[in-house]
């Protein structure tokens, strides 16, 4: 009687030292995992004082300035203080977001997570959480000193007035992960500040009626979000009840934040080439 030999398996190669870790398979989002990745950037920029100094006092410094810049006509910084208090945010936000992330990924942070059980849409989850959870802190900081102690007067509810701005921060965190993924330096990621916030800043209605542009620039500023943002600081600035322009414009400005925030997670990269 024949015996059949049994070849013994090949053992599994060990990976060769200093190679790229292989990433694990991707995973449905987690709130747990998220959690997890929110938890940690936080306590990453609790050892952080300056960029919690930006993120928490620059805006209110501006607020500052400008109150006192027109200190002799208080009538223009109610005009153009409450477009101000949702555009601030939005620009500081977008800044240390995408620096922070880019510096995660220059330093192999990134990297060695995503070799773990972590998908891409918990690591944009947990960072938009945790810049999110600052992004509140700094919205209602800003938005008390203006109403109580720099004197904006608004007709509309103070807390429409928090929502808008607590919408543009997040707005400003989902453009900082999304164009993070196309910096390979905190240079280069500066400079895509002239490129994605200034177009807005020129065009939202700030400095000029948007109906009062060339119709080209006014049909470009109908698709860009920091418009609806601005659009929105002006209803609550001039109506005491919610308006369907006002629920119009909050519904773009939290649709954009979460279109930005799936495309950052499409093209969140491991590593800097």
């Amino acid at each position: 009687m024949s015996t059949t030999a049994t070849t013994p398996a090949a053992p599994t190669p060990a990976p060769a030292p200093g190679a790229t870790p292989t990433p694990a398979p991707a995973r449905a989002l987690s709130p747990a995992r998220t959690l997890a990745t929110a938890t940690r950037v936080l306590r990453q920029l609790r050892h952080d004082p300056r960029t919690i100094a930006l993120l928490v006092l620059i805006p209110c410094v501006l607020l500052v300035l400008l109150r006192y810049v027109f200190d002799g006509s208080p009538r223009t910084f109610d005009s153009i203080g409450a477009s101000l208090l949702g555009i601030f945010p939005l620009i500081t936000m977008f800044l240390v977001t995408s620096i922070a992330t880019l510096r995660e990924r220059t330093s192999g942070t990134l990297e060695r997570l995503l070799a773990m059980p972590l998908g891409k849409g918990d690591v944009i989850a947990g960072y938009a959480l945790a810049f999110g959870a600052l992004a509140i802190v700094q919205s209602a900081l800003a938005t008390g000193l203006a109403l109580w102690l720099l004197g904006l007067d608004v007709t509309g509810s103070p807390w429409l007035l928090l929502l808008v701005a607590l919408l543009d921060a997040l707005l400003g965190t989902a453009l900082g992960l999304f164009v993070s993924a196309f910096a390979a330096s905190e240079f280069q990621a500066v400079q895509f500040m002239p490129a994605v916030i200034f177009p807005q800043l020129l065009l939202c209605g700030l400095f000029t009626p948007r109906d009062a542009m060339h119709p080209a620039l006014e049909a470009v500023s109908d698709v860009l979000p920091m418009s609806y943002a601005v659009d929105g600081m002006n209803e609550v600035l001039r109506h005491t009840d919610m308006t369907a322009t006002f629920v119009r414009d909050v519904l773009v400005v939290a649709g954009c934040a979460l279109l930005v925030l799936c495309l950052g997670a499409a093209t969140l990269r491991r590593r800097t080439a």
